[in-house]
């Protein structure tokens, strides 16, 4: 790496720790400034602290289970330490949020695509699910700029059929990104244009192949089976894909996020999550509860609306831009 190289990587780097700051800032002041009160006055972490901690937890949209964990760790680790002051509370919330997210962090499936060798002889199968409005098709077209801008060869697929937007939007962001997009137009078969889009990859030496797939998660046995043939037809040109099923939720919704991410988890096997609209709630805990209770990693989170704002997750630098004041 050359020393412009250096600096242009520390820019972005400093740009996109800045960006997350200010995309959990809702979620921040929210919990903070409560929890600020919950303690004030108080010398040690007693029945109260904590009471007070379980309801701002369940508050930020942690979710019920994950934060009687969290509770339960920390109660703990007050019995084992005997004596903890508020002002430690902070460092061991944190300590305890990081752990909890540590099962679900290894830096595999899409993630690690920017550290694969180029021209492997078979591109990486992404098949993106999730309900419309969550910012499905975004999320595409930011990722695709992503692996783009690295240097990888990207194919975006259109199997999103049932909708003409959905369609339309995903070729707008091929165009901007300059990658190509496979598409049938609408009321077409999906499966047949996940197979055009693989065969397409495979033709032209793709790293990566990203399929976007309608979202009517009303009818769950027919999305069951519309996303089985999808799978099964893109399995006769590579045999393993979908290497990665990447559900798409909406952080704003909060616990309807996890409860869309419970149902899609029946519906197909889900591998990694990707949660958006972070920068425009107060909700940002659920990130923790759903990595938490569905025990599948969260790849990226969305915290703006630029191209750059769809972000890698990594837990230490989520929680610690969490506890920043």
């Amino acid at each position: 790496m050359g020393l412009f190289d250096f600096f242009k990587k520390d820019k972005e780097s400093k740009e996109q720790q800045q960006a997350l700051d200010e995309g959990l800032q809702k979620t921040k002041t929210n919990f903070f400034d409560q929890l600020s009160k919950a303690v004030v006055g108080k010398n040690t972490v007693d029945e109260a602290v904590l009471d007070d901690l379980e309801t701002l937890l369940v508050h930020a949209d942690v979710g019920i289970d994950t934060t009687v964990k969290v509770i339960d760790r920390i109660e703990k680790r007050v019995a084992r330490d005997k004596y903890v002051n508020t002002s430690e509370l902070d460092r061991i919330l944190r300590e305890e949020i990081v752990e909890l997210l540590d099962r679900n962090s290894a830096a595999t499936g899409s993630r690690a695509i920017l550290d694969r060798p180029d021209n492997t002889g078979s591109p990486f199968v992404i098949m993106v699910v999730g309900v419309n409005g969550v910012g499905k098709t975004t999320t595409i077209g930011k990722l695709a700029h992503r692996f783009h801008s690295a240097g990888k060869k990207v194919v975006l697929g259109a199997a999103d059929t049932f909708r003409a937007a959905a369609v339309d939007q995903l070729i707008i962001w091929g165009q901007r990104v300059g990658v190509p997009v496979i598409s049938h137009g609408m009321n077409t078969d999906p499966a047949s244009v996940a197979y055009d889009a693989v065969q397409k990859g495979v033709e032209m030496g793709a790293d990566v192949v990203i399929i976007d797939t309608a979202g009517r998660l009303h009818n769950k046995v027919n999305l069951m089976n519309e996303l089985s043939k999808i799978k099964r037809v893109m399995q006769k040109v590579i045999p393993d894909a979908p290497h990665e099923v990447l559900l798409v939720l909406d952080g704003s919704t909060g616990q309807n996020a996890f409860l869309q991410a419970k149902e899609f988890t029946k519906a197909t096997e889900v591998s990694a999550l990707a949660i958006t609209k972070l920068d425009g709630t107060a909700k940002g805990g659920v990130v923790i509860g759903i990595s938490d209770q569905l025990q599948v990693p969260v790849r990226y989170i969305g915290v703006g609306e630029k191209m750059t704002d769809l972000q890698l997750f990594d837990r230490h630098t989520f929680v610690n831009s969490l506890f920043k004041k």
